[in-house]
């Protein structure tokens, strides 16, 4: 389990985490009305800095929208709790911040507009939630809730289940995480993290009507493979492509960019990362710490 620090942003203040709560009669605990992002905080020479700080806020705020929250919260305010917990947990290591806006109204009923709601922030040691050498994988019984059922696109905390259903099941069986497919039988993603496959030496990946989130890793690494002149193609993805593509990878916040070594019992590339993904590895490493000053502008001074 990773660590989680002592202090959280809530109700406008920092408070101990363990006062961090709502209440078991709200609609985020009743009906799992919550929307969320994690984003990651990574020191430098000049202190610490947020990933993307921007397009965080920006896919929160979109996917309030999308669910019917009323919410107003600015990147002032939103930079201001973040730096205000940073600050509260002495951090100096890499670190994951998970920002949650929670519908708090209590016994509202199945509705969403016109609630009262409430911001939170926590933070957590930065563990990839994947074997870094490289994960083992196996195609979920469970299918990917589909975009006309709970929206992909927005990270709602009660869609989750789905992830944890498909997850479990790969663990259950031997499996490091499993391979969502859509009600078409396309590939859609990884339990929490995109997925990647490179054929000929071009980039493939699920497009965005592939029941998909829309990770910020997934369009950063596609402007990374684009800018080092990789081929990338957005497109619907048979799972047959998966089981003989000369590579695979997953990525995410929490999941870094991840080497997929085997596919329901079929090694990719003989069970070794592949040289663009090691490619790809290496330059989303240094853009994440800093260290490419042509991404500058991904990392904001906390």
């Amino acid at each position: 389990m990773a660590k989680v620090y002592d202090q959280a942003y809530m109700g406008g203040r920092v408070v101990p985490i363990q006062e961090a709560n709502v209440s078991v009669a709200s609609s985020a605990v009743l009906y799992g009305l919550s929307v969320y992002t994690v984003l990651p905080i990574v020191p430098g020479t000049d202190g610490l800095r947020a990933f993307r700080v921007q397009d965080h806020l920006a896919r929160l705020i979109n996917s309030a929208r999308i669910i019917g929250m009323d919410i107003d919260l600015s990147e002032e305010a939103f930079l201001g709790a973040l730096r205000m917990t940073v600050e509260a947990n002495d951090i100096s290591d890499s670190t994951f911040a998970r920002c949650t806006i929670h519908v708090t109204e209590l016994v509202p009923g199945v509705r969403s507009r016109g609630l009262k709601t409430d911001f939170s922030i926590f933070l957590y040691e930065a563990s990839c939630i994947l074997p870094k050498e490289g994960a083992r994988l196996k195609t979920s019984v469970w299918r990917r809730v589909p975009d006309y059922a709970i929206p992909s696109r927005a990270k709602v905390n009660g869609a989750y289940v789905n992830s944890v259903l498909a997850r479990q099941d790969a663990i259950d069986s031997g499996y490091d995480d499993a391979i969502f497919l859509d009600v078409s039988g396309h590939v859609c993603e990884l339990s929490a993290a995109n997925i990647f496959l490179v054929r000929n030496g071009a980039l493939h990946t699920p497009n965005q009507a592939s029941d998909i989130l829309e990770g910020i890793s997934r369009s950063t690494l596609i402007e990374l493979a684009r800018d080092m002149d990789i081929e990338v193609q957005e497109r619907s993805i048979d799972l047959t492509e998966l089981y003989v593509a000369d590579e695979v990878f997953a990525c995410g916040t929490s999941a870094y960019l991840t080497p997929v070594l085997e596919i329901d019992k079929r090694q990719i590339n003989e069970g070794k990362a592949g040289a663009i993904t090691k490619r790809l590895q290496t330059k989303y490493e240094e853009v994440l710490r800093g260290e490419d000053k042509a991404y500058e502008a991904y990392l904001t001074q906390l």
